[in-house]
């Protein structure tokens, strides 16, 4: 097979791996969002008249150098340039039709890019699905509003990347009827913001959802906060066209002040929803690009003919509160105030401290986070989708003594059958299980094909899910006690 393909755009030559997979990587699919561009609708980019070179990742999305603790265990990759609206694609035949993947990334909105390691597409093209991963703006750059001019433009951004799969994938043996795409963490709340836009209606077929719903996003309001307090900072007037004028990295500076200003102080006053979401750049309800809450827009028949696949991991906040130290920190009063936060009452904090008999109060705060920002929110969406499939990724990773447990993004390696990637030793322990990957890379790959992971859709009169375990089963309405005590709140 040749390694050069014929875009709309023009010629990209890729490389071919040892075991036949062709890989072409640093495809443009919209202009750069610098200079007149930026803070603007993504654009087309300008067509090449000699083959580009598609061997190695393009330039990623302008963000923080800075790690915490908990994100310096997850893989990141920064290559700096302009050119950072673009994609790469993995195939096995590229004069085939098979079904099409398209992977969003997370890191809170705010870091990330298509070009981690890890992501690699090559297992997915291996079993027969054409693979790709996407960057697109983040932080201000992506998600700053003041209320004039276009919003969302992260988003924008992940539809423009979805458009140039219906026009081009074709090109490299993909089916561009049969588009399913799925993310992790922000990028599964992008999964499901989508689900409610209608701008990408029609852009993809299936959707899968990885420890991210439909639950987190900001008002006009909380937006005009955050944006306010940013020029504030950057000491520029509060508008789009002032802030244009900052540097990326003097940008991004400022977007880190005002992560730790919140978490600092998280006065609702001062931040709106984000006091409990800890995002200050979030999707934003604007009223048209998107219409109201996703959730709401998905319970009222949005995406309706969407097969969605979606889940979560068992201990996801421990990724947050482990590598910190707050996990042994957590106090009594922390708990009590969390919970308050949530609009948990007290005594319900009875129910996780019987069905967890011995528990730290790190592991009840574990918990109870988790529900609030992950697993509650995703059986909201099963509850209304009829034609979605439920999974609880639960496998425990060996690090910090075992005390990380099956933490956010664990899974991740898993999906994409990556556990050799030296990136994730950290993460996962030197012999994370393979017959663990092979099961739950299989049913990504089943359920992109026909719609079918390989168990029954989830119904609120049967409530199932798939455990991914070493030991897999089928549960009926797991810890149904605990996911009682939201149903008037979340």
């Amino acid at each position: 097979m040749d390694t050069l393909v014929s875009t709309r755009h023009g010629d990209v030559r890729g490389t071919r791996t040892a075991a036949g997979i062709l890989a072409f990587k640093g495809i443009p699919y919209a202009a750069p969002p610098v200079g007149p561009n930026r803070f603007q609708p993504p654009r087309p980019p300008q067509p090449w008249s000699t083959p580009r070179d598609g061997t190695q990742y393009g330039p990623t999305a302008p963000q923080s150098p800075a790690e915490d603790p908990a994100l310096a265990l997850l893989p990141r990759v920064v290559i700096p340039g302009e050119d950072y609206l673009n994609l790469n694609v993995w195939t096995a035949d590229t004069h085939a039709r098979r079904p099409v993947m398209v992977f969003i990334h997370g890191g809170s909105f705010t870091s990330g890019s298509g070009s981690v390691p890890c992501y690699d597409g090559s297992a997915f093209a291996r079993d027969g699905v054409v693979l790709v991963t996407i960057n697109y703006r983040l932080g201000a750059d992506g998600f700053l509003w003041f209320g004039q001019g276009t919003p969302n433009l992260g988003l924008l951004d992940q539809i423009a990347a979805l458009t140039w799969v219906r026009d081009n994938i074709a090109c490299f043996g993909g089916d561009p009827a049969n588009v399913t795409i799925f993310g992790e963490s922000a990028g599964g709340m992008s999964v499901c913001t989508l689900l409610a836009m209608p701008a990408a209606r029609g852009l993809f077929h299936r959707a899968i959802a990885e420890s991210g719903a439909a639950h987190l996003v900001l008002s006009p309001a909380t937006a005009g906060l955050i944006g306010t307090r940013l020029a504030e900072i950057l000491g520029v007037a509060p508008t789009r066209e002032a802030i244009a004028e900052v540097e990326p990295a003097r940008l991004v500076a400022a977007q880190d002040q005002v992560g730790m200003e919140v978490q600092a102080k998280p006065d609702p006053a001062l931040w709106g929803e984000v006091t409990r979401q800890l995002m200050p750049f979030e999707p934003v309800v604007d009223g048209e690009l998107l219409p109201a809450p996703p959730f709401e827009c998905i319970a009222a028949g949005a995406s309706a003919d969407v097969d969605i696949l979606i889940g979560s991991n068992t201990e996801e906040a421990r990724l947050f509160l482990v590598p910190t130290g707050l996990f042994g920190l957590a106090t009594e009063p922390l708990l009590l105030g969390m919970a308050a936060g949530y609009r948990l009452p007290a005594e319900s904090l009875d129910r996780y401290r019987a069905n967890r008999p011995g528990a730290s109060t790190g592991e009840l705060v574990s918990a109870v986070m988790t529900d609030w920002f992950y697993r509650i929110p995703l059986l909201r969406i099963a509850e209304t989708h009829p034609r979605t499939h439920v999974y609880e990724f639960a496998w425990r990773s060996p690090a910090f003594d075992g005390t990380l447990g099956s933490c956010h993004a664990l899974e991740l390696g898993f999906v994409f059958d990556t556990l050799a990637d030296p990136g994730l030793r950290r993460l996962l322990g030197e012999q994370p299980p393979q017959a663990l990957a092979d099961s739950v890379h299989r049913a990504w790959v089943d359920f992109a094909t026909t719609g079918d992971p390989g168990w029954p859709a989830y119904r609120p009169d049967n409530r199932v899910s798939r455990l991914f375990d070493t030991v897999p089963a089928i549960t009926t309405d797991d810890r149904a006690d605990e996911r009682t005590l939201w149903d008037a709140i979340r």
